[in-house]
This record gives structure tokens, C-alpha cells and sequence, in this order.
């Protein structure tokens, strides 16, 4: 590639709107340019890094064992109506009409596709395991698209299903698309850690993500300080502190006129807020459900809408609640009839709390759970904080930001359970198959490399997946004889087979060096007059390493210089 030639332009300035480092430095250096919000075109040196994603994702998917298919994009509406996930992606589904009108989405995920496909295939568990996969478009309408390639409404992603006689098959398969998948990331340059994850709308039992860790991430990630538990936001537990105090006070009903947040009766009464339950209603798939939280601990409503199995559920408002004859701000466990109540672990404690009274402008003190009030659903319902205990070694919790690359799911049976994918085990009885689902963001790869591979100059691409190995930069282009070293390096390392780009343009040598900079090829190779005069040299500097010294090669000995630049 020549860039005097090549499409797509640096930019002096940084865009206006870019909201992470990724997003400002692949605009910036010419790699993407946005349509409408969140959807991008991929100009040559994107797609170039992009093709070498997929060619390693590739290899390692073909290692594991994956066959490659490629499924439809449009999907009829009438098979997520039936696997149950319609309602549950909602208004990120893109839907469509055909000309018979017939309701269609454009697909954001290819479970049910798989499974009406591998149905119509497999009748024998000789005909098991199998493992499919396929790297193809997403399209997803996001409330919120961000962060430039990280959250996007049209996409490239690796989908990979496989598909098992038993559970054991399907965990030694899981095992090794976890391999495959840490052997991917290693080779793209990334510094990925695998966390226990909620399974979303996907489905499924366990689930787990991979995060590269970067300040600018969306998601939250829960992390041990000494030992290797990991666990994102929605999934993360952790070790509450069981506060014991036989000291019983009694039951006090107390004027507290106006008082209805915790802050607020911490400060009143003087207590901290471990000494306080919250009580916090939601409306689940219509019905009233109430969860009682220690007062310095929020409810996780993942954790909830997973253990109500609920497909909707929303903070109640003060009419439902007063319909169900609660007085808001003023909830109560105490006496309480009617209403379903769920405590989490930290709300059932030996130890006096204030409670509401149930009463417009009243609250209990004194209240103790087994004696004034009894809680019969308890369940780990709270959202981990940073300096809770560890649930495996007891060391203090930490949090980090990170970005999700990709994520492994065992989904069990129930998509084929619901669209039939059945099979004969050896004794001629009839079975559902049991399934596995695995993503990798193709972009998302690019975005997070760049996230975590950068300076204050610009992007510094590790080599796997770098759109070149070298930029040669041609210095003084009125010169005949720096031209000619120039174009000569330059035809002979595509010939031995170097991906090369030749900054052939004629520019400062400022502009020149902050472009390579910008656009973070590993290896600059300069050919000026100076060099051409001393010895007639090339000047070797690595982007990876800013320590490392240049280093001048002889422009006749090819040998070592293709062994410096790849």
C-alpha cells in the first residue's frame, strides 16, 4: 500500500464526538468512519486488521474442532416467539415485513437458527458431538451506542454452537473453546481475564465472560486481590459480615414525620446503616413482590429476575403499592400479610434493625427477624460492593472497568426442548440434545486492542493484527536517489512476502513521523538523503518498544533487514 494511493486520510485534530481513546485514534487515524450512530464503514487499514482477526479466530476455532457454516441473516419473528427470547430483547431486535407480509428480524444472535438447522441432521448420538460455528454480521439496535467499535448496532461477531449427548461431552468441549479462546486473545496481543458471568438473554447454566481491563470499559468487574475469583457486576458474591448482638431492645413504634431514606434514619436515630433494613418493591410479571436488603447494600435485580425467573419486572410505583395497602417510604415486614417477601442473606441477622412501620410517617425500632417478623425466601440478592470478602479466600473485593470480547455459555436444553432437536441415545430412547453457545466480537477486538495499546501519539498495534509489519517513510521525495532506495525496499519486501506500507507522499517529515505514529505500525523504516549519504542506510525503529535504541542496516543486506522488521 502506498499511501499517496491509498483511500482514507489522517486527521490533524481529534474528533468532536469520540467518547474513548479507541473511538477517538480509529477515527483519528483514518480507520473507520461512522454512518449514522453506530454503525461504521471499515476503510483498508481497518479491514486489514480485521481479515487477520479472523484468520486467527479462524485456526483456532478449526483447531478445537468447529466446522465453519454461515447462517441467514433474516430470521422469521415466529421462531423467537417460540424459543420465549422475543419479549426479552425487546426493542433491540430490528424487525422487519416482507412483501407477504410476514414478520422477519434481522438477526442478533443465531441460537434458534442452529437448532432448527442441527434438528433436521442429527438422529443418533453417533451423530454426536458437533460443533459449528460461523463469523457473520449482527445487527442489534442499542439504545446507547458508544466507545466507537464496543457497543455498535451493526457488527461482526463469531457465533459458534455445539451440540452433545451428555453433560460431560459438552464440558470437555466448553473446556476447550475456553482454550481456544484464551489462545485467541494471546495471539491478537490482548490481556484478557475470563470471569463468571450472568447468561442474559442467551440463557443457560454456567457462563463466562472474557474482559480486558481498561478504565474506559462498560462493564464492571468484581476481582480478588489474592486469589483468582473473578465475577462481573451481575453475577458477583461475596461474604457478608453477620453482625450478632443478643442485646434485645423490643419492638418501638416511633414518629419519624418525613424521615424515608436510610440516610435519613442512619442520621436520626444515630445508627449506621448495617442497623437498617431497606425495603424495596418491584412488580414482576405483574405480580408484588417485596425484597428486604440491609440498608448500606443495593438489590441486584439480575440475581432477582434470575431467581423469580421473571420476563419482566419493574420498581413498583407508589399507586401499586398502595394498592397492595403499602405506604411507601414507610414499607414493612412487620405483620405484613398478602405480599410475597424475599430477604437477602444480609436481611436475616440476629440483631435489632429499624424497619418501617407500614405506617405513614412511623417506623419500628427494636425489630428482630424470627421474633417480629419472619422471612421464609432468603437468597443472595445484593449487589457487590468494593472491600467485601472474598467467597473463596476472605481477602477484601475489588473493582475494575473492563470491555467484554467474548463470551461462552452452557445452554443446556432448552432451545432444544422448545424447537424439538431431540436424537437416540444407545438404548433407542429418545433425548434433547444438550448445547453449548460461544461469541467472539470481531470489531470489539479491534477497539479493545486499540483501547489497551496506545500513547499519547497514537496506536501501537501488536504485530498479529497489525494492518503491516513496517511503514517505510521516504524523506526528502525530491531527492531521485532516496525515491529509488525507497521504492526498491519497498518492492522487494512484498515480494518476500512483508506486509509493508510505503509513505511515498510529499510531506514534512513531522507530518510523516506522527502519522506512523498515529497509525501504529510496529516497525518504521526511514530513507532520507542523510541515511542514503551515511552509508547508504536504512533507519530501523521499533513503535512496540519506545526504549529500544534505532538501529541503521545496510540497504544492500535484505536478510537483516526483513529479520528486523518482522
Amino acid at each position: 500500500m502506498r499511501i499517496s494511493q491509498s483511500f482514507g486520510k489522517t486527521l490533524r485534530e481529534d474528533p468532536a464526538d469520540a467518547d474513548t481513546n479507541s473511538h477517538r485514534l480509529l477515527i483519528k487515524a483514518g480507520f473507520i468512519n461512522q454512518l449514522v450512530s453506530g454503525v461504521y464503514s471499515y476503510l483498508p487499514l481497518a479491514l486489514r486488521s480485521l481479515k487477520k482477526i479472523e484468520t486467527i479466530v479462524r485456526e483456532e476455532m478449526n483447531f478445537a474442532g468447529a466446522q465453519e457454516v454461515l447462517l441467514p441473516t433474516l430470521q422469521p419473528e415466529d421462531i423467537w416467539e417460540k424459543s420465549g427470547r422475543l419479549g426479552a430483547f425487546g426493542e433491540t431486535l430490528f424487525r422487519l415485513k416482507d412483501r407477504r407480509d410476514r414478520d422477519l428480524v434481522l438477526g442478533p444472535t443465531h441460537e434458534e437458527v442452529i437448532t432448527e438447522l442441527v434438528k433436521g441432521h442429527i438422529r443418533s448420538y453417533r451423530d454426536l458431538p458437533v460443533n459449528l460455528y460461523q463469523i457473520q454480521t449482527k445487527l442489534r439496535d442499542e439504545a446507547r451506542p458508544r466507545a466507537g467499535l464496543i457497543r455498535v448496532r451493526e457488527f461482526a461477531m463469531k457465533d459458534a454452537y455445539s451440540f452433545h449427548s451428555n453433560q460431560e461431552d459438552l464440558d470437555k468441549t466448553y473446556d476447550r473453546m475456553v482454550s481456544a479462546y484464551q489462545s485467541i486473545f494471546s495471539r491478537c496481543g490482548l490481556d484478557v481475564r475470563a470471569v463468571d458471568a450472568d447468561s442474559g438473554a442467551i440463557g443457560g447454566k454456567d457462563s463466562q465472560e472474557f474482559i480486558l481491563l481498561t478504565e474506559t470499559g462498560e462493564d464492571e468487574i468484581i476481582l480478588c486481590g489474592s486469589c483468582d475469583y473473578a465475577a462481573n457486576r451481575e453475577k458477583a458474591r461475596s461474604n457478608i459480615e453477620n453482625i450478632i448482638d443478643d442485646t434485645k431492645a423490643g419492638l418501638k413504634e416511633v414518629n419519624t414525620p418525613g424521615i424515608k431514606t436510610i440516610d435519613a434514619l442512619s442520621k436520626e436515630f444515630h445508627v449506621p446503616k448495617t442497623r437498617i433494613l431497606k425495603s424495596v418493591a418491584y412488580v414482576a410479571d405483574g405480580a408484588l413482590i417485596l425484597v428486604m436488603i440491609r440498608g448500606d447494600l443495593d438489590v441486584n435485580e439480575t440475581k432477582l429476575v434470575n431467581y423469580l425467573g421473571a420476563q419482566n419486572i419493574h420498581i413498583a410505583t407508589d399507586d401499586e403499592l398502595r394498592e397492595e395497602g403499602l405506604i411507601p417510604g414507610f414499607i414493612s415486614p412487620v405483620g405484613l400479610e398478602g405480599v410475597r417477601v424475599i430477604a437477602d442473606h444480609s436481611a436475616i441477622q440476629n440483631i435489632d434493625v429499624i424497619v418501617g412501620a407500614n405506617r405513614e410517617n412511623y417506623h419500628y425500632t427494636g425489630a428482630r427477624h424470627g421474633s417480629d417478623f419472619t422471612i421464609s425466601e432468603s437468597v443472595d440478592l445484593n449487589r457487590v460492593q468494593e472491600g467485601h470478602e472474598c467467597i473463596d479466600c476472605g481477602d477484601k473485593l475489588i473493582i475494575r472497568r473492563g470491555v467484554e470480547v467474548g463470551h461462552v455459555f452452557k445452554l443446556g436444553t432448552k432451545f432444544s426442548e422448545t424447537f424439538g432437536a431431540t436424537f437416540l441415545d444407545n438404548d433407542g430412547i429418545e433425548k434433547p440434545m444438550i448445547m453449548g453457545c460461544y461469541g467472539i466480537g470481531i470489531g470489539r477486538i479491534l477497539g479493545a486492542t486499540v483501547e489497551s495499546n496506545h500513547d499519547d501519539k497514537g496506536i501501537i498495534f501488536p504485530k498479529a493484527i497489525s494492518p503491516a509489519q513496517v511503514i517505510i517513510i521516504a524523506l526528502n521525495t525530491d531527492d531521485a536517489a532516496v525515491n529509488a532506495a525507497a521504492n526498491l525496499l519497498y518492492e522487494t519486501l512484498m515480494e518476500q512476502g512483508v506486509e509493508v506500507i510505503l509513505d511515498d507522499r510529499d510531506e514534512s517529515p513531522g507530518v510523516k513521523f506522527a502519522d506512523a505514529d498515529l497509525i501504529g505500525i510496529p516497525v518504521r523504516a526511514t530513507i532520507s538523503a542523510r541515511s542514503i549519504k551515511n552509508g547508504n542506510t536504512v533507519e530501523i525503529k521499533n513503535r512496540i518498544d519506545a526504549n529500544d535504541q534505532l538501529i541503521y542496516l545496510p540497504l544492500d543486506d535484505m536478510q537483516k533487514i526483513i529479520e528486523a522488521v518482522t
